[in-house]
Order: C-alpha cells, then sequence, then structure tokens
C-alpha cells in the first residue's frame, strides 16, 4: 500500500644568469681538432644553481595553497553533490532531511516536516533528540562544529547511532557551505537555542537586526524539558547553482514519501508555501518495503510479494587508535519482491536510510543470488527450455529473470562505504555474500513450498518465454545483419558476372545449369549476368529471415545484387538496372517465379517500386517457315501462324525448357533486346505472386494433411464426388 495521504603547453626552458642573460662560461679557446678545455668547477656550479630556480617556471611553494575550512567544498562542490544543477541543489534538501530519518530509523523521532518558503529556503524539522550543544575543547559548541567541521558528526561508530546515511560526516556542513545563510535552532535542556551562519560565520542577530559573529548560542525561548528536536531552515547559494536550477516538490514528494515505507510509522508532512494552492500533504507507512513494492507495482501480478529478511555479521578491518583492527559489524537484510505480467524491471535499494540508484554490492548479491535459484532450481523441469539445450541456449540471463520483477532490497548496518561522497553506490565488499546467501536461501524456500504452486508455475512460464523471445530475436538480428553484409561479400561461384555495371546491365535468373549454358553463351557479357538456380528458393512469404539468409539460393541472389535486404536495402548500390527472371513455361517454372517474386517482395521491395524486376517470357513453340525460325508463345498464336503460313500443326516443335533451345534460338527470343518480350513486375504482380506461392506449399508440399484439408474445403471448384473423402 502506498504511504497514507492526510491532508597543455610545453614547459619553456630558459638559460639564466645573475643579470637574467644567457652568458658563456668558457676557461679556454678550441684546440685546433676541435676539442674544448673543461669548464672550471666554480662556474659549473654557478650555471648549475642558476638553472634551477623555480622562478623560471612560476611554479615555487607559494603555489601550494591550503583550502581551510568549508573552502574546499565551495571550490569544488561537484565533489561532495554531484554538480551545481538540479540534482546538487535536491542533494542539499536530501542530507538534511535525511538527518532527520536518521534519528527516527534509530527510534528517538516520529515526526519530520519539509517546508518550502516563498524566498527559497527550504526548512526542515524533527521532535528527535536535538543537536548536541554542549561545549568541545576548544570552546565551540557542538552545533557550531556540526555546520562548519568537515568530517564531523556523530556518525562514526561513536554509539549515537548504531546505523545511519551518514559515514563522512559533511551533510551539514556541505549544506551550509553551500549555502548564504542557514539557521539551526535546538530545543533541548528546557530551552530553544538557535545559531545563524552567515555567509558562513556563526553568530546571531540582535535585536536591531544586525548580525553579531558570536561563538555563543542565543537562547530563544523557554520550552518543557521533555521536548526536543531541530529545525534547519538555510537558503542556498544561487551564486553556485545554475541559474534555471530549482526545487521540485514532485522530487521532494517521492523522497519523502519513500523514506516512510524504510522507516514504518514515521510520520513526514511536506509543505510548499511557494504555490498556496498547494495544501500540504502527510505520509506514513506501516507495511515497510512490503507496501513499497506494492506501491511501485504496475498492472497484473504474476507472484505475491516475496518477502527475505535475515541477521548477519560479517568483519572487516577499521583503524581504531590509528591501528588497523578487526570489527565484527552487525547486518540486517531485507528484501521484498514480486513479478507482475510487465516487461520492465524496478530495483530500489538503500542502505540503512539512503537509497543507493546506482545500486552496489548489496544488489549485485541479489541479483547474483535470482540467477543462481532460477537457472539451477525453477527452470530445471520446463520443456519450453529443452529445444536450447542443445545450442547451449537454454540459460536465463539476469535480463531474462528480471523481466517484470518490483523489488526492493535494504541492508541495515554501521559506517558503510559508499563510492562517491554522493553515496549513489554501496562499496562495502562483504555485503554482496551475505545478500546473495539470504536470497537464495529464501528463494530456494520459496519455490520449494513457501509460495503458491500456480505463482511459481507462472513465474517459470514467464521466464521461459523470456529466454525464447530474446534468443529469437538475438537470431533475427544476426539474420539481419549477415543479410545486410552478403551485398559486400564475395560473389557466387556460380554467378556469370559481366564486365559493366549500372543502370544498362542486366542481371538473369535462369533454371539451373542446363539453362545457364545456353544463357551464358548467348548473352552479351559486357552487360548481361548470369545467375543460375541449383534448388528451389525458400518460400520468403512463410519463413523466418533466418531461414532466408541460410537457404543457399537466397544468399545467392541477394549477395549478386549487391544491396543487402529489408531495411537496410540500398537501392543505390545495386549492381545491376535490370533483375530479369528467366524461367521455363511449365508448371515448375511458374512456382520458382513466384518464389522469387515473393522473396524479392519481401526483402528487396524497392526494385519491385521502382520497376527493376522483369519476367521474360520465352515461347513454347517454334517451327521453320520459308528457311525463317517463327515462334509462338501459347497454343491460339500457333494456331494462328500454322494458318497463316500453312502449315500443320505437327511441324512445330515444343520447348520443354530453355535448357532445350540452342544458343541461337535463346539469344533471338529471350536476350537480344530488340526481340525478345520481357513483362514488368508490379508490386500487384509480386503480392499475388505470394498468394500463390503458398497455395504452391500446399498442393504440392509434404503436409499431407493441410493439402487434404484444402482439397476437400475447394473440391466444389471441382467435383462433388470430393464430398465423400
Amino acid at each position: 500500500m502506498a504511504p497514507t495521504k492526510k491532508a597543455s603547453g610545453r614547459p619553456v626552458t630558459r638559460k639564466a644568469t645573475a643579470s637574467g642573460s644567457a652568458r658563456k662560461a668558457t676557461a679556454g679557446k678550441a684546440t685546433a681538432n676541435g676539442s674544448a678545455k673543461k669548464t672550471t668547477k666554480k662556474t659549473a656550479r654557478k650555471t648549475t644553481r642558476l638553472r634551477s630556480s623555480s622562478s623560471s617556471n612560476g611554479y615555487d611553494q607559494h603555489q601550494i595553497q591550503i583550502l581551510e575550512g568549508l573552502d574546499a567544498v565551495r571550490k569544488r562542490p561537484g565533489m561532495y553533490i554531484g554538480g551545481t544543477g538540479n540534482d546538487g541543489l535536491h542533494h542539499l534538501v536530501w542530507e538534511i532531511i535525511d538527518n532527520a530519518v536518521d534519528e527516527a530509523a534509530a527510534g528517538y523521532a516520529s515526526n519530520i516536516d519539509v517546508t518550502l518558503h516563498k524566498d527559497g529556503s527550504i526548512e526542515v524539522s524533527d521532535d528527535g533528540r536535538g543537536i548536541p550543544i554542549g561545549r568541545k575543547e576548544d570552546g565551540r559548541t557542538a552545533l557550531e562544529v556540526v555546520f562548519t567541521e568537515l568530517h564531523a558528526g556523530g556518525k562514526f561508530g561513536g554509539g549515537a547511532y548504531s546505523s545511519s546515511g551518514g559515514l563522512h560526516g559533511v551533510g551539514a556542513s556541505v549544506v551550509n557551505a553551500l549555502s548564504s545563510k542557514l539557521v539551526a535552532e535546538v530545543d533541548r535542556d528546557g530551552a530553544t537555542w538557535r545559531m545563524v551562519f552567515l555567509e558562513r560565520v556563526p553568530g546571531n542577530y540582535l535585536s536591531s537586526g544586525k548580525f553579531k559573529p558570536t561563538k555563543k548560542l542565543a537562547r530563544v525561548r523557554t520550552i518543557p524539558a521533555t521536548r526536543s528536536g531541530s529545525r534547519i531552515r538555510f537558503w542556498p547559494d544561487r551564486n553556485l547553482f545554475d541559474p534555471d536550477s530549482r526545487v521540485d516538490y514532485e522530487k521532494v514528494r517521492d523522497h519523502v514519501a519513500r523514506v516512510c515505507f524504510l522507516v514504518p510509522g514515521l510520520h513526514v508532512k511536506l509543505d510548499d508555501k511557494r504555490n498556496p494552492g498547494q495544501k500540504p500533504e502527510e505520509f506514513v507507512a506501516a507495511g515497510g518495503l512490503a507496501d513499497y513494492v506494492e506501491y511501485l507495482s504496475i498492472g497484473e501480478s504474476v507472484t505475491d510479494v516475496l518477502m527475505i529478511q535475515n541477521e548477519a555479521t560479517f568483519t572487516e578491518k577499521v583503524p581504531v587508535d590509528n591501528k588497523m583492527t578487526t570489527v565484527t559489524r552487525p547486518c540486517t537484510i531485507t528484501v521484498a519482491a514480486r513479478w507482475v505480467k510487465g516487461y520492465d524491471t524496478t530495483i530500489v535499494s538503500f542502505v540503512n536510510t539512503i537509497p543507493t540508484p546506482n545500486g552496489g554490492t548489496h544488489v549485485a548479491g541479489f541479483e547474483r543470488a535470482l540467477s543462481k535459484v532460477a537457472n539451477d532450481e525453477l527452470l530445471t523441469d520446463t520443456r519450453k527450455l529443452k529445444r536450447l539445450a542443445k545450442s547451449g541456449n537454454d540459460r536465463a540471463t539476469p535480463t531474462d529473470i528480471q523481466e517484470g520483477l518490483v523489488a526492493a532490497v535494504k541492508v541495515t548496518f554501521p559506517e558503510p562505504q559508499f563510492r562517491g561522497q554522493t553515496k549513489q553506490e554501496l562499496g562495502t565488499p562483504a555485503i554482496q555474500n551475505l545478500v546473495y546467501e539470504t536470497v537464495k536461501l529464501g528463494f530456494h524456500d520459496w519455490i520449494e513450498g513457501g509460495g503458491k504452486k500456480t505463482q511459481i508455475n507462472a513465474l517459470r512460464d514467464k521466464i521461459s518465454q523470456a529466454v525464447l523471445n530474446r534468443v529469437a530475436t538475438k537470431q533475427q538480428l544476426d539474420a539481419r545483419r549477415k543479410a545486410a553484409n552478403l551485398g559486400s561479400s564475395g560473389m557466387p561461384d556460380k554467378l556469370a558476372d559481366c564486365r559493366r555495371h549500372g543502370p544498362d546491365s542486366e542481371l538473369l535468373i535462369v533454371e539451373g545449369n542446363s539453362a545457364a549454358g545456353p544463357a551464358i553463351n548467348g548473352r552479351d557479357s559486357e552487360t548481361m549476368a548470369v545467375l543460375p538456380l541449383r534448388g528451389k528458393v525458400v518460400n520468403a512469404g512463410k519463413a523466418s529471415l533466418k531461414q532466408v539468409v541460410e537457404n543457399t539460393e537466397a544468399q545467392a541472389l541477394i549477395t549478386a545484387i549487391g544491396a543487402g535486404s529489408g531495411r537496410d536495402f540500398d537501392l543505390e548500390s545495386c549492381r545491376y538496372g535490370r533483375i530479369i527472371i528467366l524461367c521455363d513455361a511449365d508448371v515448375d517454372g511458374s512456382h520458382i517465379r513466384c518464389l522469387l517474386l515473393t522473396l524479392i517482395h519481401k526483402h528487396m521491395r524497392p526494385l519491385l517500386d521502382n520497376g527493376m524486376v522483369y519476367a521474360a517470357q520465352p515461347p513454347l513453340f517454334a517451327t521453320k517457315v520459308k528457311g525463317e525460325m517463327v515462334y509462338a508463345f501459347d497454343d491460339a498464336e500457333r494456331a494462328a501462324l500454322s494458318e497463316k503460313h500453312k502449315i500443320g500443326l505437327d511441324k512445330w516443335k515444343r520447348f520443354k525448357g530453355l535448357g532445350e533451345m540452342n544458343v541461337d534460338e535463346l539469344a533471338e527470343t529471350t536476350l537480344n533486346p530488340e526481340t525478345r518480350v520481357l513483362k514488368r513486375m508490379t508490386m500487384g504482380d509480386a503480392e499475388a505472386a505470394t498468394k500463390a506461392a503458398k497455395l504452391f506449399d500446399v498442393l504440392m508440399g509434404s503436409d499431407v494433411a493441410t493439402r487434404k484439408d484444402y482439397i476437400v474445403s475447394h473440391s466444389a471448384f471441382v467435383d462433388a464426388e470430393l464430398l465423400d473423402i
């Protein structure tokens, strides 16, 4: 449930002397053989001293600077808050809110108020113990030290907090360093105490309104001895932050809502006084991470929320009294997870009360455990993945397992190690194994009986389907890449290529070697290329891309054309201006033509769109009339020519295929641009061919049941007696 809402340059070398100009250190004249006498020791020492002078390069002890107090933060704010944009500005807000949340997580506070004021300031108050106000050995109050010294605070294992979001002790002091003003009020010891930091200088305002620097706290009022808490109000220094940076209400709202899930029972009130129409909102949650996962879940669930909790310990070496000492740390691990029917993955993680958006060792342990148990236990008996076992693709990846996962991972332990000041990623090494063992055992127990069997089976099916989808997608991608690369690979061995390519060149596609011989001998080898097909082209209308690119004949055609395929098809890379299909005038020839058109239609469509695909129309019959060859393309034309030339039908020769034509016949009827007949193929022809190719597969394929169903359903067009089959 959601929280309840109540209302380079190179170095320059200079030669120098006492007068600033170069002098020659010479003790004698050069000898006749070109050698020179040695320079005197005194002069050499002097030259060495002069050359080593640091004033020559501007780098000496005066360039070594020490940044005092908070100057380091203002000099390099990005090191402490991640930047000076919106994220950095919000980081200041999180630091103060999270200090209050630490009080609540330790059991000392139950209420936090967050106010966004009209003047751009942000105020956070809590009813915790209040920041200590006693004096340190140097006379400063603990309150002043907290806001003016880096690496000062109560979260270094001194007993104030068993665990907390803070580690570096720079939170409050960094906020002060990057603010033009900060007011801290503490309710403690029967009074309200105040200290103002104006431009990081501690002091207070006099009754006249003048600011007076001082180390003393101002006693504002008397309060009941039992009342305690802290109120921090700060004005970010707008000179340091980007001009358009602004504290976003929704971001703050999401942050305070989240901390309620992390500290069950904590009550947070959020008030935005910048917007008069915005009413204060109040948040409280009792169910912890389980409620948070429920709140984050979108869509229909596959499983209920799985809760895993464990108390563990680990050891690490830390400096104690300037000596590295092995200490034992307690650690509480809490995990809530569920799967939904969507595909997005949502994993949120926390260390103590601090969100870690970049994950870290705790998330790594969680993901390792899920992968281990899912592959070794959950998916071992699923039939869906058995066909992938031979290729070794039956193992689920973390992405497969986390598809639709909504999870929250929280670890609570003292002095966590973060990677970077902004505390966005946990770096404590030992936590990974602790979380791994905890989640592995909890997930195992859920599969072995702790969870509902229907939900376990549903999760098994979901992950299995994710594996199948990933493998299929990868195969499709590999096939697409292979298809795209076919155009740039070596030409097929069976291609009889032409010498000149371009708009006037042609690729003649013929059936087998018998037709290839006459075509190769009868062509114009300058502009005509011949590609014989030695087998049936795959039916691209029903085959996957992987099946297409693995088909030898389809590969040869795509490679010969040289423009790739699919979305990667590049018409400008096409090696030929015309693609001409030469098939026999029989059923097999029609089938091959349909398959070729289907392949071009689906994977090289721009060829059709630009009118570059043709079908040759070879004659069916031939005879001699007065010593000249006469051709007929069908029975009707043969009959008409027979009557015209007064010859009998038995005088005609019927071509059973292009392979039976001699070279001269094929060249005259099909290859010679002046006498041949070509039909330009259109998109409509290709679509009709696709349907025909499917029908060919039904009527001539190996699937008897499908063919029988088709014949029975279409028997009325053939013979009524077929209905008795």
